[in-house]
């Protein structure tokens, strides 16, 4: 009588049994191979944790040919007001603009009672270089946004303060890198100070605590055509 397809005895019928056997167990060892792995990876966390410093006020500087740069840094304003800390914004280039960020800062600014801290917004461009075609001009707005963002962050009642696009006005030499230094050294321990902008120069990028380069790979303005669109781009 011959067997049915789904029969199996003798070697066949062990070996099923043997791989249902083992099959558990290497779960087991690759769970506690994970502990053991994790439990190491804490241990050294811990020790490394316990050796740095609770606290310092950062200079952080966004830069490259990505986009993401002003993105990210607004991420990071409105992070610190989700944790009640007062903000200020120095805009350099984009004044001109009415971007999202300024519509939502303007309406946060006047519902301070809901618990985040104080919110300062200074728009002191006139748009792209191109756009103003004013050297003289744009070389005194850029002089003035630096002048109102040092005074934000020295004063101490901002712990957060971010100076957009500021990087494109030193390369394009609308302000003096040692100047930026300068003033940077004039900032109270507990302020973080974030400077954007595509072109940030070797000096600031030493001096800073956190660099991010933004990567461009593709963007639809370039390979595709599309202007920039609303909530994505301002």
């Amino acid at each position: 009588m011959s067997q049915l397809p789904w029969s199996s005895s003798g070697s066949n019928s062990a070996t099923t049994s043997t791989e249902l056997a083992i099959e558990p167990e290497s779960l087991m060892d690759q769970n506690r191979r994970h502990q053991q792995k994790m439990q190491q990876r804490q241990q050294v966390q811990r020790q490394r944790l316990a050796g740095m410093r609770d606290n310092k006020g950062l200079i952080i500087v966004h830069t490259g040919q990505g986009k993401g740069k002003s993105t990210a840094a607004f991420g990071m304003i409105f992070r610190a007001l989700g944790q009640g800390l007062s903000v200020a914004v120095v805009q350099f280039i984009k004044g001109a603009w009415d971007p999202g960020e300024a519509k939502l800062l303007r309406k946060l600014a006047n519902q301070s009672s809901q618990g985040w801290g104080q919110i300062a917004f200074h728009a002191m461009g006139e748009g792209f270089t191109w756009e103003t075609q004013d050297r003289e001009r744009d070389i005194a707005h850029a002089e003035a946004a630096w002048e109102k963002g040092r005074e934000l962050f020295t004063r101490g009642e901002f712990q957060l303060v971010l100076l957009d696009e500021i990087n494109v006005a030193l390369k394009l030499g609308y302000l003096r890198v040692e100047q930026v230094l300068a003033g940077l050294a004039e900032k109270p321990q507990h302020v973080h100070v974030i400077l954007t902008g595509r072109g940030a120069p070797e000096p600031l990028i030493e001096r800073a605590d956190l660099v991010t380069e933004m990567k461009l790979i593709k963007h639809p303005f370039r390979e595709q055509g599309i202007k920039a669109q609303v909530g994505v781009e301002f």
